[in-house]
């Protein structure tokens, strides 16, 4: 099952568009303005992101820049009664990987999903098995992590949160969805694990001083390599 965040402000429309989406199989979440959009994605897991571009408390512009800040590849679909050129330059710029202009056929909204969906599952395929933090490599595959000669085995959940920390360098991964992925939920008691998960990770990252991972306090954590 596909979990789809919608953010639609039309009543009509956003009902229309969730009931059809349920139907089509998919798991979806309707907000009806930006900010609570932004609040959702930051604690829960999504597959692809279907925005409309004007909204209120925050536009579709602005919350695919802030969702592009802690995830990447996650697929973007933009909706829009505005069928400008420089409205579409603006919103791919903003990090989306598509946009439909209002109004639309379901069939070619569902043929849109697969196509993205298609495409960011190739581009999980192609993403490397191994990163280098600066002088250390670190194995997705077998959970390694390796500095010089010295060779870390790293636990699962250790690995997942190294691994959207990577997938994400120098950008902030919001706490909550460190949570929401690695655990499946996110309260109180995985909050303090998380912390000491981290912790370790720090330690494991000391020997390079160009390494840091600082916490963004009220936010998430932020690898950086300077």
């Amino acid at each position: 099952m596909i979990s789809i965040l919608l953010a639609e402000d039309d009543e009509s429309l956003g009902f229309l568009l969730e009931e059809h989406l349920k139907d089509e199989g998919h798991n979806v979440t309707l907000c009806k303005d930006g900010e609570k959009a932004w609040s959702i994605f930051s604690k829960e897991a999504f597959d692809l992101c279907i925005l409309d571009v004007m909204m209120p408390k925050k536009d579709g512009f602005t919350l695919a820049k802030e969702i592009r800040t802690v995830d990447k590849h996650i697929p973007i679909l933009f909706l829009s009664a505005k069928s400008d050129t420089e409205d579409k330059i603006t919103g791919l710029k903003a990090g989306a990987d598509d946009y439909l202009t209002k109004p639309f056929s379901t069939e070619e909204l569902a043929l849109r999903i697969e196509a993205l969906l298609r495409r960011a599952n190739k581009t999980q395929d192609t993403l490397p098995r191994e990163f280098k933090i600066g002088s250390y490599k670190f194995n997705v595959e077998d959970f390694s992590l390796t500095h010089n000669k010295t060779r870390q085995k790293l636990t699962k959940k250790e690995a997942k949160i190294l691994l959207l920390l990577c997938e994400n360098i120098n950008h902030i991964v919001t706490k909550e969805k460190i949570l929401n992925q690695v655990w499946g939920k996110a309260d109180y008691f995985t909050g303090r694990s998380c912390d000491v998960f981290i912790t370790k990770l720090r330690k494991y990252l000391s020997k390079d001083d160009h390494i840091s991972l600082s916490n963004i306090h009220g936010i998430g954590f932020k690898l950086e390599v300077k």
